[in-house]
């Protein structure tokens, strides 16, 4: 393939102009120190390497990786692209701010971008931990007294491999192999940012941990690395936030979540990806979840023009458990390809999935999902459930569900069902004052309502609120 995947149109013929020009005016330059742009090839693998005085076992890591890239066809099972040029995005971007510790002291222009999106006070509230990415690099990291003190350790990824590397290396690139396809060797040859964060035995993290990550311009890459292992007995939850400004051009994002849930350990993953119209998103995300352990996703997918993420667990031990929620709105003509997978590969594994779509003003909405039980995994049940609103005649959902069942003793099951917006309904809903946005948004709040009362109040609230601004006469802008 070389390396270059193309968007099937420029992002330009996907707004109408006058709301092009409007939107325009939120991007902003700001002060960039490192810039890394031109082919993929060694060189380049060895530079980033360099700058993040890694260790001789993680740059042979990414060489490895950069091999396997230049090997690897294009996934099969992936549409909707045409063309991304590689060689014109930036692959590293360091902007001109330090690691710090303390949101007074981050550089202005860092400090309010991340106070628009509400993010010191989310974290004083309610959160015991945060890391924030711009770009390629961490700028902020912070965590609790009382995290220290319990050994936990939160660290952004590229200190982490330097003060942990036994503890990294045993987890790095195993929960999800650099050769699953293409874009993963890509992204572990330019990986750069994110966060690590270790829960030891038997620690019960009460409050969130979240990490946030910003693309700051166009023609951008992101390739953040997120690694999270709970010890035996242990239980977190951790959330990622997701936003970038509205662009004239694309950027890519193609990130990687490692979860490891050890023995009789509880991990909460929340994702509420509100980026903007302009952001191609390609994320991968596995989970292994040992005796006894429980996994938990949620995609909470609002933005960006093309999504494609199918997160998964692996339950490898008896009794493990996994709970997998995607809320997708495709609003627009956007692609949103969101899905989920449990494998079950011990007996009696539990697996429960449910997809919420919603499609509107042309978007499409494709739910692609796989659920394997393997042979000796007696015992086990998987419920899926896939439920898609289309908001008008324009808009689309599909769902591609498939089941591979070895076991005879397990019991796997699969429900769909498909509804549309009536003129019925808005025309109701306008006689009572509302708005034809507030009216959609009314309507899909409602149509999500059993996921939402089931989550942690400040991610309902928050998915929430994204829901309703994507509706509203302002639009999604990240």
């Amino acid at each position: 393939m070389g390396a270059a995947v193309r968007l099937a149109k420029p992002v330009e013929e996907l707004i109408e102009a006058s709301r092009l020009e409007e939107l325009l005016g939120t991007v902003r330059g700001y002060p960039k120190e490192v810039e890394l742009r031109g082919r993929i090839e060694r060189s380049l693998v060895e530079e980033i390497s360099r700058m993040k005085k890694e260790p001789d076992w993680m740059r042979r890591l990414r060489l490895r990786a950069l091999e396997m890239f230049e090997k690897l066809p294009m996934p099969r099972w992936l549409y909707g692209i045409e063309e991304i040029d590689l060689e014109e995005i930036a692959y590293y971007v360091k902007p001109r701010a330090e690691l710090v510790e303390r949101w007074e002291d981050l550089p202005d222009w860092i400090r309010e971008a991340y106070q628009r999106l509400g993010l010191p006070e989310a974290e004083a509230k309610f959160l015991s931990g945060f890391t924030a990415v711009y770009d390629s690099e961490a700028v902020l990291a912070k965590a609790k007294e009382e995290l220290r003190r319990k050994g936990v350790v939160l660290l952004p990824m590229e200190e982490a491999v330097r003060r942990y590397p036994d503890l990294v290396k045993r987890y790095f690139g195993r929960v999800f192999p650099m050769a699953d396809h293409k874009f993963a060797a890509l992204h572990y040859a330019l990986w750069s940012g994110g966060a690590f964060l270790y829960v030891p035995p038997g620690v019960k993290v009460v409050q969130p941990i979240e990490a946030f990550f910003f693309i700051g311009s166009e023609l951008e890459g992101q390739f953040e690395h997120t690694l999270v292992v709970t010890g035996e007995g242990a239980s977190v939850h951790f959330i990622e936030g997701c936003a970038a400004p509205v662009m004239r051009r694309y950027s890519f994002h193609d990130g990687m979540v490692e979860l490891y849930a050890h023995r009789g350990s509880r991990l909460y993953f929340s994702t509420i990806q509100n980026w903007s119209r302009n952001i191609v998103n390609f994320n991968n995300k596995r989970a292994i979840a040992e005796e006894g352990a429980y996994v938990e996703w949620l995609e909470g997918s609002i933005g960006s023009r093309l999504t494609f993420t199918y997160p998964a667990t692996i339950l490898r031990g008896r009794g493990a458990a996994t709970r997998n929620v995607s809320v997708t709105l495709a609003h627009g003509p956007v692609i949103k390809d969101v899905g989920a997978k449990a494998i079950h590969a011990a007996p009696e594994t539990r697996s429960v999935i449910v997809s919420k779509s919603i499609s509107a003003d042309g978007g499409l909405a494709v739910y692609r999902g796989l659920v394997r039980v393997q042979r000796g995994a007696r015992g086990s049940v998987s419920s899926v459930q896939c439920d898609s609103l289309v908001l008008d005649e324009k808009s689309r959902a599909y769902t591609y569900p498939r089941n591979e069942v070895e076991e005879p003793e397990a019991e796997v099951g699969h429900e769909a069902s498909v509804g549309r917006l009536s003129e019925d309904q808005l025309f109701y809903l306008a006689s009572r004052g509302l708005g034809e946005g507030e009216a959609k948004a009314l309507i899909v709040l409602g149509f999500i309502q059993d996921v939402l009362r089931n989550l942690p109040l400040e991610v309902a609230s928050v998915l929430a609120k994204v829901v309703e601004l994507e509706f509203s006469e302002l639009g999604g802008v990240g």
